[in-house]
């Protein structure tokens, strides 16, 4: 399965706007914004738990992070209200879970797989004092990636011109970017090359941004676990879009993407 897998390209999807699609654990339910395979797949997802339901023990070979957006995740490790960023790298293992439910954004295979920074914020907690309505607090730092939480005050503007690519998500609120609107839990994915300015409206904006992890202007990721190698491989598809400026436009089933419509909506179920 691929969705939104041409990484050259940008892409917003809004989410609550898609249908949830069952996974294989009764009562967890699931909206894919972007996988590269299977079951064992490189995945962007939002995730919902049913009151009482929980998955199967498992390991993250490939690793996990995920923001808790409402109700209470539960695993072995703790109880992770929302507002909560997790980091479980390659080779940890957990049995999930919630008694309350909960609804959690989530991704995984896309961990550096020697990462073994295992830990959990309150990304409220963590925030700086606000620059120009903007404040910010930084959840993570490797060499490959920056991971930051910011709250807008109405009106205020986020801007990033990070080297690697961007992906944000809207937790609360909602922004315009472009001339798109993002409200609660849209998602959005901009290509090495393109800088983001997010605008917050009249209630402010609560945003994660992850930026520096998709360095292959270019190419596209193809790979997955179930290919037969769990990091990142690159395939040529010519350099047209090097250093272009992609408008994003809205379309029909509530994604968005530049030269082509991305494939959100397919789901091979």
């Amino acid at each position: 399965m691929e969705i939104n897998a041409d990484f050259s390209k940008p892409v917003v999807m809004h989410s609550e706007q898609l249908e949830w699609q069952p996974s294989p654990m009764k009562g967890v339910e699931r909206r894919m914004l972007d996988r590269i395979g299977g079951e064992v797949a490189r995945a962007t997802t939002i995730v919902r738990y049913a009151p009482g339901s929980h998955f199967s023990a498992h390991s993250h070979a490939g690793g996990e992070e995920f923001i808790v957006l409402d109700g209470v995740f539960q695993d072995e490790h703790g109880d992770f209200p929302a507002g909560t960023y997790v980091r479980n790298p390659p080779t940890t293992s957990h049995t999930p879970g919630s008694d309350q439910g909960c609804t959690i954004f989530v991704k995984l295979w896309q961990f550096d797989l020697v990462d073994r920074a295992q830990f959990s914020k309150n990304m409220e907690a963590e925030l700086d004092a606000p620059v120009d309505g903007v404040a910010t607090a930084r959840l993570h730092e490797d060499d490959r990636e920056i991971v930051t939480y910011s709250q807008l005050e109405a009106g205020a503007t986020l801007t990033s011109g990070a080297r690697g690519g961007i992906e944000l998500l809207v937790i609360n609120g909602v922004v315009t970017v472009d001339g798109v609107v993002l409200g609660k839990h849209d998602w959005l994915r901009l290509p090495e090359g393109q800088r983001l300015s997010a605008r917050a409206g009249g209630d402010g904006a609560k945003l994660w941004m992850k930026t520096g992890h998709l360095r292959l202007p270019g190419h596209r990721l193809y790979s997955s676990p179930d290919q037969g190698w769990p990091g990142l491989c690159t395939r040529d598809i010519g350099r047209e879009f090097l250093g272009m400026r992609q408008p994003l436009s809205v379309n029909a089933q509530g994604g968005a993407s530049g030269p082509e419509t991305a494939r959100a909506n397919h789901i091979d179920r």
